[in-house]
């Protein structure tokens, strides 16, 4: 998720703002290495990366909806996510987990309380269930791999870092003040540029040193641009959830950046878009 960006921050004795980026910049240094580690990898290790990460949103998910009885609903759906990935892992059939998915929803949905809770209960369960499959995934893909991995992250953390720097420095009128009030056009434009770059450069360089079969770079600038805006849209999407549910942060498990969800609100919407394109082509094949 890229930070508010927009006018710079008002002056304040403590340093706050300062404090704050340099807590950004210590955890990225810390969880950008760990994210390549894991991707070179590949295999379990990566899987149970993202097992873990889809965990913790589902829980961020379902403690800022107040789904109640919490720690039940909690347990069921950590143990479908949990199934999920071995279903991934032990090569099972498009058919054994779409069973998981529909007997976990159905589960989440049966011990949540009210109407209300029961649709978030499988809200939670599904936006983890996405971060879950859609990476390792994309890892093990005969034509993707390692360097459509390396795409998605790219395009996500080039289009954040751009967004908020522009956003900064230029101001200007606001992107959705009413869900986000210090994002800006200028900071949108900033990452949608970056973002579109940083996809193009991670292609061209792995087609120069034959790392993956030719793509049309045309094609790659535009799928760039489309998880760019992604990217974007899925910041703004979290924050209007935050927003809904008054809360500042999803948790506060990451210094600098709040919770998995506030980290990876954008990388959620770029798994989102291509793991509906990798479907399509596979009910398709």
């Amino acid at each position: 998720m890229a930070p508010d960006e927009g006018a710079p921050p008002s002056p304040d004795p403590a340093g706050k703002p300062r404090s704050e980026l340099a807590k950004r910049v210590a955890s990225a240094v810390v969880l950008i290495p760990l994210a390549l580690a894991v991707a070179w990898e590949g295999g379990w290790a990566f899987a149970l990366f993202w097992l873990a990460a889809g965990i913790a949103m589902m829980v961020e998910w379902t403690n800022m909806t107040r789904v109640e009885p919490r720690r039940p609903v909690q347990a069921a759906l950590g143990l479908g996510l949990a199934a999920l990935t071995f279903a991934l892992l032990n090569g099972l059939s498009l058919a054994a987990g779409t069973a998981v998915l529909v007997a976990t929803a159905v589960l989440g949905a049966a011990l949540a309380r009210g109407g209300q809770g029961k649709l978030w209960a499988v809200g939670g369960f599904a936006y983890g269930a996405v971060i879950v499959l859609v990476p390792p995934i994309v890892r093990e893909h005969p034509y993707l791999g390692l360097v459509g991995l390396l795409w998605m992250f790219a395009v996500v953390w080039a289009t954040d870092i751009a967004a908020y720097f522009t956003g900064r420095r230029l101001g200007g009128p606001k992107l959705w003040p009413r869900v986000s009030p210090k994002k800006t056009w200028s900071g949108f434009a900033g990452g949608l540029v970056a973002g579109t770059l940083g996809g193009f450069l991670v292609v061209w360089v792995s087609q120069r040193f034959g790392w993956i079969q030719p793509f049309s770079l045309r094609n790659t600038v535009l799928l760039s641009i489309v998880a760019s805006v992604a990217s974007q849209l899925g910041d703004l999407g979290e924050s209007a959830l935050k927003r809904h549910c008054d809360v500042k942060d999803s948790s506060h498990l990451i210094p600098g950046h709040g919770g998995v969800m506030d980290r990876l609100d954008g990388f959620w919407a770029v798994s989102l878009i291509l793991g509906a394109v990798l479907l399509t082509v596979r009910l398709a094949t």
